[in-house]
Protein backbone atom coordinates (compact mmCIF):
# COMPACT_ATOMS: atom_id res chain seq x y z
CA UNK A 1 0.00 0.00 0.00
CA UNK A 2 1.37 3.15 -1.01
CA UNK A 3 0.93 5.84 1.64
CA UNK A 4 1.02 9.83 1.54
CA UNK A 5 0.05 11.94 4.37
CA UNK A 6 -3.79 12.33 3.21
CA UNK A 7 -4.19 8.42 3.62
CA UNK A 8 -2.47 8.69 6.61
CA UNK A 9 -4.46 11.13 8.18
CA UNK A 10 -7.49 9.91 7.05
CA UNK A 11 -6.67 6.23 8.62
CA UNK A 12 -5.90 7.78 11.82
CA UNK A 13 -8.56 10.01 12.24
CA UNK A 14 -11.10 6.95 11.32
CA UNK A 15 -9.54 4.81 14.02
CA UNK A 16 -10.09 7.56 16.08
CA UNK A 17 -13.71 8.24 15.50
CA UNK A 18 -14.09 4.78 15.75
CA UNK A 19 -12.54 3.56 18.38
CA UNK A 20 -14.25 6.53 20.49
CA UNK A 21 -18.07 5.02 19.29
CA UNK A 22 -16.95 1.42 19.94
CA UNK A 23 -15.85 2.08 23.54
CA UNK A 24 -19.67 3.54 23.88
CA UNK A 25 -21.46 1.69 22.24
CA UNK A 26 -19.75 -1.06 19.62
CA UNK A 27 -20.28 -0.69 15.69
CA UNK A 28 -17.03 0.88 15.48
CA UNK A 29 -16.97 -1.33 12.27
CA UNK A 30 -19.36 0.89 10.38
CA UNK A 31 -16.96 3.68 10.29
CA UNK A 32 -13.82 1.88 10.39
CA UNK A 33 -14.70 -0.37 7.14
CA UNK A 34 -16.14 2.15 4.65
CA UNK A 35 -12.81 3.75 4.61
CA UNK A 36 -10.18 0.51 4.41
CA UNK A 37 -12.33 -0.61 1.50
CA UNK A 38 -11.90 2.70 -0.27
CA UNK A 39 -8.42 2.04 0.15
CA UNK A 40 -8.70 -0.62 -2.24
CA UNK A 41 -8.15 -3.37 0.02
CA UNK A 42 -10.52 -6.55 -1.14
CA UNK A 43 -13.25 -7.68 1.43
CA UNK A 44 -10.59 -10.51 2.94
CA UNK A 45 -7.95 -7.68 3.63
CA UNK A 46 -10.45 -4.79 4.70
CA UNK A 47 -12.47 -6.99 7.48
CA UNK A 48 -9.10 -8.60 8.72
CA UNK A 49 -7.45 -5.06 9.23
CA UNK A 50 -10.49 -4.07 10.76
CA UNK A 51 -10.07 -6.81 13.48
CA UNK A 52 -6.33 -5.68 13.73
CA UNK A 53 -7.27 -2.03 14.23
CA UNK A 54 -10.45 -2.68 16.46
CA UNK A 55 -8.23 -4.97 18.93
CA UNK A 56 -6.18 -1.45 20.17
CA UNK A 57 -9.33 0.08 20.28
CA UNK A 58 -10.89 -2.51 22.75
CA UNK A 59 -8.06 -3.15 24.76
CA UNK A 60 -7.49 0.75 25.48
CA UNK A 61 -10.94 1.06 26.41
CA UNK A 62 -10.51 -2.33 28.64
CA UNK A 63 -7.15 -0.80 30.05
CA UNK A 64 -9.04 2.12 31.31
CA UNK A 65 -11.92 0.10 32.67
CA UNK A 66 -9.95 -2.08 35.00
CA UNK A 67 -7.71 1.32 36.01
CA UNK A 68 -10.29 2.86 37.27
CA UNK A 69 -12.30 -0.50 38.88
CA UNK A 70 -15.17 -0.98 36.65
CA UNK A 71 -13.65 -4.39 35.62
CA UNK A 72 -11.72 -7.47 37.94
CA UNK A 73 -10.38 -9.52 35.05
CA UNK A 74 -9.89 -12.36 37.89
CA UNK A 75 -13.50 -12.43 38.39
CA UNK A 76 -13.95 -12.59 34.47
CA UNK A 77 -11.51 -15.27 33.65
CA UNK A 78 -14.24 -17.78 33.07
CA UNK A 79 -16.22 -15.32 30.77
CA UNK A 80 -12.92 -14.64 28.91
CA UNK A 81 -11.94 -18.66 28.46
CA UNK A 82 -15.65 -19.19 27.00
CA UNK A 83 -15.49 -16.13 25.02
CA UNK A 84 -12.60 -16.86 22.96
CA UNK A 85 -13.24 -20.56 22.73
CA UNK A 86 -16.50 -19.56 21.63
CA UNK A 87 -14.89 -16.93 18.67
CA UNK A 88 -12.55 -19.35 17.96
CA UNK A 89 -15.23 -21.85 17.20
CA UNK A 90 -17.22 -19.43 14.93
CA UNK A 91 -13.83 -18.64 12.95
CA UNK A 92 -13.43 -21.95 12.25
CA UNK A 93 -17.11 -23.04 11.08
CA UNK A 94 -17.44 -19.96 8.63
CA UNK A 95 -14.96 -21.33 6.74
CA UNK A 96 -17.30 -24.01 6.25
CA UNK A 97 -20.85 -22.77 6.60
CA UNK A 98 -22.75 -20.04 4.87
CA UNK A 99 -24.18 -17.20 7.22
CA UNK A 100 -26.26 -16.10 4.40
CA UNK A 101 -29.49 -17.02 6.96
CA UNK A 102 -27.50 -15.33 10.11
CA UNK A 103 -27.18 -12.41 7.66
CA UNK A 104 -31.20 -11.98 6.69
CA UNK A 105 -32.16 -12.83 10.68
CA UNK A 106 -29.56 -9.86 12.06
CA UNK A 107 -31.42 -6.82 11.19
CA UNK A 108 -34.81 -7.63 13.03
CA UNK A 109 -32.56 -8.71 15.94
CA UNK A 110 -30.59 -5.53 16.23
CA UNK A 111 -33.86 -3.25 15.82
CA UNK A 112 -35.40 -5.19 18.35
CA UNK A 113 -31.95 -4.74 20.85
CA UNK A 114 -33.05 -1.18 20.30
CA UNK A 115 -36.06 -0.91 21.42
CA UNK A 116 -35.01 -2.79 24.17
CA UNK A 117 -32.64 -0.44 24.86
CA UNK A 118 -34.98 2.56 24.54
CA UNK A 119 -37.68 0.99 26.52
CA UNK A 120 -36.24 -1.44 29.11
CA UNK A 121 -37.08 0.15 32.94
CA UNK A 122 -34.01 -2.05 33.84
CA UNK A 123 -31.80 0.35 31.66
CA UNK A 124 -30.03 2.76 34.39
CA UNK A 125 -26.24 3.37 35.58
CA UNK A 126 -27.67 1.10 38.63
CA UNK A 127 -27.14 -2.58 39.26
CA UNK A 128 -30.07 -4.99 39.63
CA UNK A 129 -30.86 -8.74 40.63
CA UNK A 130 -29.36 -11.58 38.75
CA UNK A 131 -31.56 -13.35 36.81
CA UNK A 132 -28.62 -15.95 36.17
CA UNK A 133 -25.73 -17.34 37.96
CA UNK A 134 -22.28 -16.31 36.66
CA UNK A 135 -21.18 -20.01 35.72
CA UNK A 136 -24.08 -20.19 33.65
CA UNK A 137 -23.80 -17.06 32.37
CA UNK A 138 -20.47 -17.19 31.12
CA UNK A 139 -20.85 -20.90 30.22
CA UNK A 140 -23.98 -20.55 28.10
CA UNK A 141 -24.26 -16.41 27.14
CA UNK A 142 -20.47 -15.56 26.87
CA UNK A 143 -19.51 -18.27 24.62
CA UNK A 144 -22.46 -18.40 22.35
CA UNK A 145 -21.52 -14.17 21.95
CA UNK A 146 -18.11 -15.36 21.18
CA UNK A 147 -18.98 -17.77 18.64
CA UNK A 148 -21.73 -15.90 17.39
CA UNK A 149 -18.61 -12.58 16.64
CA UNK A 150 -16.07 -14.93 15.23
CA UNK A 151 -19.13 -16.37 12.53
CA UNK A 152 -20.73 -12.97 11.53
CA UNK A 153 -20.24 -10.22 13.94
CA UNK A 154 -21.51 -7.39 13.19
CA UNK A 155 -23.80 -6.08 17.12
CA UNK A 156 -21.39 -8.08 18.97
CA UNK A 157 -21.08 -5.30 21.66
CA UNK A 158 -24.92 -4.66 21.22
CA UNK A 159 -25.72 -8.47 22.62
CA UNK A 160 -22.83 -8.56 25.34
CA UNK A 161 -24.66 -5.21 26.66
CA UNK A 162 -27.73 -6.78 26.89
CA UNK A 163 -26.83 -10.12 28.01
CA UNK A 164 -25.01 -8.21 31.31
CA UNK A 165 -28.24 -5.50 31.67
CA UNK A 166 -30.91 -8.49 31.16
CA UNK A 167 -29.24 -11.34 32.78
CA UNK A 168 -26.69 -10.10 34.68
CA UNK A 169 -27.79 -7.76 36.46
CA UNK A 170 -25.51 -4.76 35.64
CA UNK A 171 -25.57 -1.06 35.51
CA UNK A 172 -25.19 -0.03 31.43
CA UNK A 173 -21.40 1.48 32.57
CA UNK A 174 -20.54 -1.43 34.04
CA UNK A 175 -22.00 -3.90 31.54
CA UNK A 176 -20.24 -1.63 28.70
CA UNK A 177 -16.95 -2.03 30.82
CA UNK A 178 -17.14 -6.07 30.52
CA UNK A 179 -18.77 -5.75 27.14
CA UNK A 180 -15.60 -4.05 26.13
CA UNK A 181 -13.36 -6.76 27.77
CA UNK A 182 -14.96 -9.57 26.10
CA UNK A 183 -15.23 -7.59 22.48
CA UNK A 184 -11.49 -7.62 23.00
CA UNK A 185 -10.92 -11.35 23.55
CA UNK A 186 -13.22 -12.28 20.69
CA UNK A 187 -11.27 -9.79 18.55
CA UNK A 188 -8.04 -10.84 19.39
CA UNK A 189 -9.32 -14.86 18.88
CA UNK A 190 -9.76 -14.10 14.98
CA UNK A 191 -7.47 -11.76 14.71
CA UNK A 192 -4.60 -14.75 15.07
CA UNK A 193 -6.43 -16.26 12.25
CA UNK A 194 -6.62 -13.27 10.20
CA UNK A 195 -2.84 -12.66 10.67
CA UNK A 196 -2.00 -16.85 9.68
CA UNK A 197 -4.07 -16.78 6.55
CA UNK A 198 -1.97 -13.50 5.43
CA UNK A 199 -4.91 -11.53 5.17
CA UNK A 200 -3.81 -8.36 7.17
CA UNK A 201 -2.36 -4.92 5.63
CA UNK A 202 -0.09 -4.35 8.91
CA UNK A 203 1.11 -0.71 7.80
CA UNK A 204 -2.56 0.54 7.20
CA UNK A 205 -3.60 -1.19 10.71
CA UNK A 206 -1.11 0.29 13.07
CA UNK A 207 -2.29 3.74 11.70
CA UNK A 208 -5.66 3.24 12.39
CA UNK A 209 -4.56 1.41 15.79
CA UNK A 210 -3.22 4.38 17.04
CA UNK A 211 -6.08 6.30 16.33
CA UNK A 212 -8.22 3.65 17.90
CA UNK A 213 -5.89 3.38 21.24
CA UNK A 214 -6.59 7.31 21.92
CA UNK A 215 -10.36 7.21 20.84
CA UNK A 216 -10.23 4.08 22.84
CA UNK A 217 -9.77 6.17 25.99
CA UNK A 218 -11.75 9.09 25.10
CA UNK A 219 -14.52 6.94 24.66
CA UNK A 220 -14.32 5.26 27.96
CA UNK A 221 -13.90 8.21 29.91
CA UNK A 222 -16.97 9.20 28.37
CA UNK A 223 -18.74 6.18 29.53
CA UNK A 224 -17.62 6.73 32.94
CA UNK A 225 -18.48 10.75 33.25
CA UNK A 226 -21.97 10.69 31.42
CA UNK A 227 -23.36 7.01 32.40
CA UNK A 228 -26.79 5.79 30.73
CA UNK A 229 -27.26 9.45 29.48
CA UNK A 230 -24.73 8.46 27.14
CA UNK A 231 -24.66 5.13 26.04
CA UNK A 232 -28.48 4.54 25.88
CA UNK A 233 -29.08 6.87 22.79
CA UNK A 234 -25.72 5.66 21.32
CA UNK A 235 -26.26 2.28 21.67
CA UNK A 236 -30.08 2.56 19.81
CA UNK A 237 -28.18 4.52 17.10
CA UNK A 238 -25.91 2.18 16.07
CA UNK A 239 -27.71 -0.93 16.73
CA UNK A 240 -30.48 0.71 14.37
CA UNK A 241 -27.59 1.81 11.50
CA UNK A 242 -26.54 -1.73 11.89
CA UNK A 243 -30.01 -3.27 10.94
CA UNK A 244 -29.79 -0.74 7.67
CA UNK A 245 -26.74 -1.56 6.10
CA UNK A 246 -27.23 -5.09 6.65
CA UNK A 247 -30.06 -4.57 4.63
CA UNK A 248 -28.72 -2.54 2.36
CA UNK A 249 -25.77 -5.05 1.82
CA UNK A 250 -28.45 -7.69 1.27
CA UNK A 251 -31.32 -6.35 -0.84
CA UNK A 252 -30.49 -2.77 -1.67
CA UNK A 253 -32.67 0.25 -1.07
CA UNK A 254 -35.89 -2.17 -0.79
CA UNK A 255 -34.44 -4.08 2.25
CA UNK A 256 -34.13 -0.44 4.08
CA UNK A 257 -37.87 0.76 2.96
CA UNK A 258 -38.72 -2.97 4.53
CA UNK A 259 -37.72 -1.21 8.00
CA UNK A 260 -38.95 1.56 7.58
CA UNK A 261 -42.00 -0.15 7.29
CA UNK A 262 -41.85 -2.35 9.90
CA UNK A 263 -40.54 0.20 12.25
CA UNK A 264 -43.65 2.56 11.40
CA UNK A 265 -46.63 0.22 12.16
Amino acid sequence: MELDIGLILLLFVTGLVAGGVDAIAGGGGLIALPVLLATGMNPVEALATNKLQGSFGTFSATYYFVRKKLVDLRQMRLMIACTFIGAVSGTLLIQLLDANLLASLMPVLLVLIALYFMFSPRISDQDTEKRVGSALFALVFTTAIGFYDGFFGPGTGAFFAIAFVSLAGFGLAKATAHTKVLNFTSNVAALLFFALGGHIVWIAGFIMAAGQFVGGQLGAKMVVSKGTTLVRPLIVTITLLMSFKLLFDQFGDEGVDQLLTWLSI
